[in-house]
C-alpha cells in the first residue's frame, strides 16, 4: 500500500526530488559500516551572483515542510529497486530524519563562506537530503535577492509579483512566497495565496478590452464598463491596448474620478507615466494610481523611481532571479566524529568543521562584519570578545530541528519578512547599491583566536 503524505506544499512524498548518486552513496555507506558515523553537512555560498553585494536566504520554511515528507512509500521504493541492493532499500523504507539542523533564519542576509544550514547526524540520514536542500535553497534564495534588490529600488512604492506565466508551475508558488519574504506586497498567484495566506491582487488583460470588439470596431469604453460593473470604480483599467491618451479618457469618462488605478503594459514608461498622470491630473482623476508592468528589473525599476509611477508589476526578472537565477550554495560536508575535514580541489576549497555565527554592528544598528566561529565554542564567548570595543553583535545562528523535530519557535514567514526589512536599512548605504563590487560585509572565520577572511577564498562552481 502506498504511503500518503500530505502537507502545505501539497501531497506525496519529497524522497525522490534527489538525485541518484546520493543513494548509490548511501548503499556504499552502509555495505562499509560508515553509514553510523556522525557528521555534520553544511550550506554555504562561496560567492555571491555577479553583481549581488548581499544575499537572502529564503525557502527555509518551504524545507522544513519538505523534510516532514521525506518518506520512502511503496512507489519510490519501487524507483530505487531498479538500482538499489535489498538492504539499502529496506533501509530507506524505514528513513526517518532523526538528526539536528541549525541555520540562518528566512530574510537573514548571507555572504560569501556564510554558515545558512548545518544538518547534524548520521551520514546515511544527512547525505540523502542534499538535492532537496540545495534545490529549495537556491531558488528561493536567488528569487527573495533580486526581488529585495527590486525592493530596495521601489523606494516604498507597491509591488505586485505577477510572474507566473514565465516559470514552472510550481517554482511559481515557490517565487511568490520568496518575493513576499522580500517585502513584495501583493501576488498574482492564486495557490500561494491559499498555500501561504499571501495578499493577492490582479488587474486586467489585454484580451477583455478586445473580445469587445464588434462590427463596427473595437469598443473600449464597452469593455470598461463591463469591469467596473463587475468590479467597482477602485479596479484597475488597462489603457494601452489602443491608443493610451484616448485609453486614459474613456476611462475617467466611464468610471468618473474616483477610479481605482490605470495600468501601462507597454512602451517607454517613464515618459508614458508623467503623459498619463497629468492627463489623469487634468480629467480630475487626482487618486487615480498609474500601475507600470513589462519586462520591470531592478535597474528599470530604479530608472523610475523619479516617475509618477505608484504600482510596480513584475514578472520575468523576478522569478528568474533578475539574472542569476540560482544562490550558489553548496552542501558539503564539513565534519566527521567531531574531527573537521575539508575540500581542498582547487577553486572548490571548504573549511573544516561546524560552524556558527554572529552578525556585529555599530551602535547606530549599521551591520560591520559577520564572525563565523565553531559550533564549539560558547556564542557568549564570541559576543563579549565581538562587543569589548562597544559594537553591538547577536546570533544569527538559530536551531531549526532537534531529534527530527521542527522546533516550538521555529521563524515563521511574517518573522522572515520583518527580519528583512529590518535587515535593509541596517546595512551600510553602499550594501544597497546595483552596480558590481564586493559583498556589503565582511565574513571573518574565526578559530583559535585566530581571524581569516572569506574574501580569501577563491570563487567557483560546485
Amino acid at each position: 500500500m502506498t504511503a500518503e503524505f500530505t502537507s502545505a506544499d501539497g501531497p506525496g512524498s519529497s524522497a525522490l526530488l534527489t538525485d541518484q548518486y546520493e543513494l548509490t552513496m548511501l548503499s556504499a555507506a552502509l555495505a562499509d559500516g560508515t553509514w553510523n558515523r556522525r557528521c555534520t553537512f553544511e550550506v554555504f555560498a562561496r560567492r555571491l551572483p555577479g553583481g549581488r553585494r548581499y544575499g537572502v536566504v529564503a525557502g527555509t520554511g518551504r524545507l522544513l515542510e519538505l523534510l516532514g515528507r521525506f518518506r520512502f512509500g511503496e512507489e519510490e521504493l519501487a524507483v530505487a529497486e531498479s538500482f538499489l541492493d535489498p538492504d539499502t532499500v529496506a533501509w530507506l523504507r524505514d528513513y526517518r530524519f532523526t538528526g539536528d539542523i541549525d541555520g540562518f533564519p528566512e530574510g537573514e542576509f548571507y555572504f560569501p563562506g556564510s554558515p545558512v544550514l548545518s544538518v547534524t547526524g548520521t551520514f546515511a540520514e544527512c547525505v540523502v537530503l542534499e538535492t532537496l536542500v540545495l534545490s529549495v535553497l537556491n531558488h528561493d534564495s536567488a528569487i527573495a535577492t533580486a526581488a529585495a534588490r527590486m525592493v530596495s529600488a521601489a523606494g516604498g512604492r507597491t509591488l505586485i509579483e505577477m510572474g507566473s506565466r514565465r516559470t514552472h508551475e510550481q517554482a511559481a508558488v515557490a517565487a511568490s512566497r520568496a518575493a513576499y519574504l522580500a517585502g513584495f506586497d501583493f501576488t498574482s498567484n492564486l495557490e500561494a495565496v491559499r498555500r501561504y495566506g499571501l495578499p493577492g491582487a490582479g488587474t486586467s488583460a489585454h484580451a477583455f478590452t478586445l473580445l469587445h470588439t464588434g462590427a463596427d470596431g473595437p469598443d473600449e469604453k464597452a469593455a470598461f464598463r463591463s469591469q467596473i460593473a463587475a468590479l467597482g470604480v477602485g479596479t484597475t483599467l488597462l489603457v494601452d491596448t489602443y491608443d493610451i491618451t484616448e485609453g486614459v479618457a474613456n476611462a475617467v469618462a466611464v468610471a468618473g474620478t474616483g477610479l481605482g488605478a490605470v495600468r501601462i503594459d507597454s512602451g517607454e514608461l517613464g515618459v508614458l507615466a508623467h503623459q498619463v498622470r497629468r492627463q489623469l491630473d487634468d480629467l480630475g482623476a487626482t487618486d487615480t494610481k498609474v500601475v507600470v508592468s513589462g519586462d520591470l528589473d531592478e535597474y528599470s525599476i530604479a530608472a523610475l523611481r523619479a516617475e509618477p509611477v505608484d504600482v510596480y508589476g513584475v514578472g520575468t526578472s523576478l522569478v528568474t532571479g533578475s539574472g542569476a537565477p540560482t544562490a550558489g550554495m553548496v552542501y558539503k560536508l564539513v565534519e566527521v566524529d567531531g574531527l573537521p575535514v575539508e575540500k581542498r580541489s582547487s577553486h572548490k576549497e571548504s573549511k573544516g568543521g561546524a560552524k556558527r555565527s554572529v552578525r556585529v554592528s555599530r551602535a547606530t544598528g549599521t551591520i560591520v562584519e559577520e564572525l563565523v566561529y565553531p559550533a564549539s565554542i560558547p556564542v557568549e564567548d564570541v559576543v563579549r570578545g565581538a562587543t569589548a570595543s562597544g559594537l553591538t553583535a547577536r546570533a544569527v545562528t538559530v536551531p531549526l530541528v532537534r531529534g527530527g523535530e521542527i522546533v516550538d519557535d521555529a521563524p515563521t514567514l511574517e518573522q522572515g519578512r520583518d527580519l528583512l526589512a529590518a535587515g535593509l536599512h541596517a546595512l551600510p548605504w553602499e550594501g544597497l547599491g546595483l552596480s558590481e563590487s564586493e559583498p556589503a560585509i565582511p565574513v571573518r572565520f574565526v578559530a583559535g583566536g585566530q581571524q581569516s577572511s572569506a574574501h580569501s577564498h577563491p570563487g567557483g562552481a560546485q
